[in-house]
């Protein structure tokens, strides 16, 4: 934005960031209405005994990388609006969406079989220290005085 100021003017450089935050709001409003649409569509779908995604023309895909285009749209920046105008380009969410497809295809069968609270659990008891961090609870009252230094803890 200084290279565009120094080219230019101030005045090019506010109307290059306010044009940034209406194109940006308008993206973002558009692809909100549209999954909105879509969710509407496949709950009637649901209701009517469709199976979801049997008619065709309800083209979810998107919505997100079209919302992430225009949040980077509407960050001030040059890059930047130039990342968000690229992820509007049907292409480039196509591509932005199989590489995230893959990778969390990928990262979900390195974690293994389970639920998120036997890796919650298997991450605490698995420390790469293997030590135990033991302690005590204690509960300040808001009408007790004031106590000295607590001694340490031991094992």
């Amino acid at each position: 934005m200084t290279v565009v100021a120094g080219a230019s003017s101030g005045f090019v450089v506010f109307l290059l960031l306010v044009a940034g935050v209406v194109l940006g709001s308008v993206v973002i409003k558009a692809a909100g209405r549209r999954a909105f649409r879509s969710l509407q569509e496949t709950v009637r779908q649901q209701q009517s005994g469709v199976m979801p995604g049997a008619v065709p023309g309800g083209n979810s895909e998107g919505n997100g990388l079209m919302m992430l285009g225009g949040l980077l749209i509407i960050i001030p920046g040059l890059i930047s609006d130039a990342l968000g105008l690229l992820m509007l380009l049907p292409p480039v969410q196509k591509a932005v969406s199989r590489y995230a497809e893959r990778t969390v295809e990928r990262k979900l069968r390195e974690a293994g079989p389970g639920t998120l609270g036997d890796a919650f659990r298997q991450a605490r008891m698995h420390r790469p220290d293997g030590k135990v961090v033991q302690g005590e609870v204690v509960r300040d009252e808001p009408g007790d005085a004031p106590q000295g230094p607590r001694p340490p803890l031991t094992h």
